[in-house]
């Protein structure tokens, strides 16, 4: 049995992060560029999972920094008559980001913002298995907040993939 799709697509995006360890390369990059310190997020450390913070701290031992990636809608629009879906699966790329220090989180999440949105435009294209990027993706970041080890601060990248499937 084939995947979902909507667990498909999360996992074609987690790939272009994960592959070649592109995450952590680019991080390393643009941080040693800026003369900045700023922890790494590790392949292990990119996850398929849409647990909130709270339960991905206390039930499935998430560590920090962490980027979690789940589908959250499908549409249908059927543009492709002889096909049995065609249309877009929203993809979030949700980035935690911890530590001791506000002023610290408050700068990572930046950094950490800025190579994953570089690695998706980088990766704009045929996915394959019927999904394509177009490039397209809106950024929200939330404010500190105390949790993790410390004090807490994410990001949410939602991405559109365009989906053509029999």
């Amino acid at each position: 049995m084939a995947l979902p799709m909507t667990i498909l697509a999360s996992q074609k995006m987690a790939s272009l992060l994960t592959n070649n360890n592109a995450l952590y390369q680019q991080i390393v990059s643009i941080s040693a560029a800026a003369n900045m310190a700023v922890p790494p997020i590790a392949a292990s450390q990119v996850v398929l999972s849409s647990a909130s913070p709270d339960i991905g701290d206390k039930n499935i031992q998430l560590t920090y920094p962490r980027v979690c990636l789940y589908s959250t809608s499908v549409k249908n629009t059927h543009i492709e008559k002889f096909k049995s879906l065609s249309g877009t699966v929203s993809v979030i790329t949700d980035i935690w980001a911890s530590g001791n220090l506000v002023s610290d989180t408050d700068q990572w999440i930046h950094f950490y913002v800025e190579a994953v949105t570089d690695i998706y435009r980088r990766n704009v294209g045929n996915l394959n298995d019927g999904f394509y990027f177009s490039g397209a993706y809106e950024v929200q970041f939330q404010p500190p907040k105390q949790g993790g080890i410390g004090f807490s601060q994410s990001a949410k990248i939602t991405s559109l993939l365009n989906v053509s499937q029999s």
